[in-house]
C-alpha cells in the first residue's frame, strides 16, 4: 500500500469518526433541551446551571480516560461540550473583575467554557453587586496566589455580601512581556498588575534591571497601554496578547513556575454535595483565652480537615478580627452538619458562605 492510500484510508476513518462525534453532539444538545423543558414545565424560575453535576461528569471524564489525550485537554473539551448545551437551556451571564483579557476572564472562562456571555467589572465589588442585583447570573473574583497570597478586597466583601460561594477555579498563570515587536534594550517602561510586578521581580531584575516598572489596575490594562505607547511593555496574558495586537517579547517570566491563583465563583444559590467538596466559614472568636482553639476544636473533634484560614479586621472595633476558614467536606454532610453547629453555637459569629465542589484540574 503507498503511502497516499494509507493516509487516505486513515483520513476516512476520522471522517466517519468525526460524523459520529456530530451526530452524538446533537444527541446531547437535544436531551438538554428537554432537561430545559421540564424543568421550565415544573418552575418559571428554574435555575439550570448545577455545579455539583458538572464537577461530577468532569470527575468521572478523567476517571475513564485512557488517552492519548490527558485529562486536563479531555476535561476542557467536555467543559465546553456542556457550556455549548447549557447556552441551549439559559445562556449564562458572567461578571469577572475586567477589563477584557484579565486572568480572571481567563477563570471565568475555564469554569464555565465559552459559551457563556463574560462581562467584565470595573472593581470586586462590582462583580458582588452585578449578581446581587441579578444583572449576572454569577460573578468570577480573585481571592488568592500560592506566592503573594490573599486578595483581601475579594474576603472584605463577604463581611456584608449575601451572596454564596458555588465554584472555585485554578489557574496556572503564565506570564508573558508583551509589546510591539522590537528588542528589549528599547523598552523604557514595563506596565503590569503591582502582583504581577511581584511575581516577575527577579526576570526583571537579571533583564530589565534599567526599565520603569509602573503598577496599573490590571493586566489588561497594562496591555492596553503597551499598545498605544512606544518603547513600552505589558507583563500579561496570552489572551491579552490577542486582544491588544501584541508580540510576546519574552513567555513565561514568572518567578516561581508552580505560580497559581485561585478564584471564587459567586452566587445567589447554594450548590447540592458532589463527592468531592469544600465549605468556606466566616467566623468570629469570644475575647477570652484560648478564644480560638475553643472555636475550631469542633473541627478536630469530627475529622474534619482545615485547608485554609486568614484572618482579617472586623470593620466593627479596632483590633477585632474575624476569621475566613476552608474545610474539606460538605455542610449536608453528617459530621461536617454536626460540626457546623458546634461552631455556630461557640462563635461570636457565624456565617456559612457556601459549601461547592473542588476544583477539577
Amino acid at each position: 500500500m503507498s503511502e497516499a492510500e494509507e493516509l487516505g484510508r486513515i483520513r476516512d476513518r476520522i471522517d466517519a469518526i468525526d460524523r459520529q462525534i456530530h451526530e452524538l453532539l446533537n444527541q446531547r444538545a437535544k436531551e438538554a433541551m428537554d432537561v430545559a423543558r421540564i424543568k421550565l414545565a415544573a418552575d418559571p424560575n428554574a435555575v439550570f446551571y448545577r455545579p455539583e453535576r458538572e464537577a461530577q461528569v468532569l470527575r468521572k471524564v478523567q476517571e475513564r480516560n485512557q488517552g492519548p489525550l490527558d485529562n486536563e485537554e479531555v476535561a476542557r473539551l467536555f467543559r465546553e461540550i456542556m457550556s455549548a448545551c447549557l447556552a441551549l437551556e439559559n445562556p449564562l451571564r458572567v461578571a469577572f473583575l475586567g477589563p477584557a483579557g484579565t486572568f480572571t476572564q481567563a477563570a471565568a472562562l475555564k469554569h464555565f467554557g465559552h459559551s457563556v456571555r463574560t462581562e467584565p467589572m470595573s472593581s470586586i465589588s462590582d462583580v458582588f453587586q452585578e449578581v446581587e442585583t441579578e444583572a449576572a447570573d454569577y460573578g468570577v473574583v480573585p481571592v488568592e496566589n500560592s506566592t503573594e497570597g490573599v486578595v483581601n478586597h475579594t474576603l472584605d466583601m463577604f463581611l456584608k455580601s449575601p451572596l454564596q460561594i458555588v465554584g472555585e477555579v485554578s489557574l496556572r498563570i503564565h506570564h508573558n512581556l508583551l509589546g510591539k515587536a522590537q528588542p528589549l534594550e528599547s523598552l523604557k517602561v514595563v506596565y503590569s498588575h503591582q502582583q504581577s510586578l511581584a511575581q516577575c521581580r527577579s526576570w526583571l531584575d537579571r533583564h530589565l534591571p534599567y526599565v520603569e516598572r509602573v503598577a496599573v489596575g490590571s493586566n489588561a490594562e497594562a496591555a492596553k497601554l503597551a499598545a498605544e505607547s512606544e518603547n513600552a511593555a505589558a507583563i500579561a496574558s496570552s489572551m491579552a496578547a490577542e486582544l491588544y495586537g501584541l508580540d510576546t517579547l519574552a513567555a513565561n517570566i514568572e518567578d516561581e513556575p508552580g505560580n497559581t491563583t485561585r478564584f471564587l465563583v459567586i452566587g445567589r444559590h447554594g450548590t447540592k454535595a458532589s463527592g468531592d467538596d469544600k465549605t468556606s466559614l466566616l467566623l468570629s472568636t469570644h475575647n477570652e483565652a484560648g478564644g480560638l482553639y475553643k472555636l475550631i476544636k469542633p473541627l478536630a473533634d469530627h475529622g474534619i480537615s482545615m485547608s485554609r484560614i486568614e484572618s482579617r479586621p472586623s470593620r466593627r472595633s479596632n483590633w477585632d478580627y474575624v476569621f475566613f476558614i476552608d474545610v474539606h467536606g460538605h455542610r449536608e454532610d453528617a459530621h461536617v452538619r454536626e460540626a457546623l453547629e458546634e461552631l455556630r453555637a461557640n462563635a461570636a459569629m457565624f456565617k456559612e458562605l457556601g459549601s461547592y465542589p473542588q476544583a477539577v484540574l
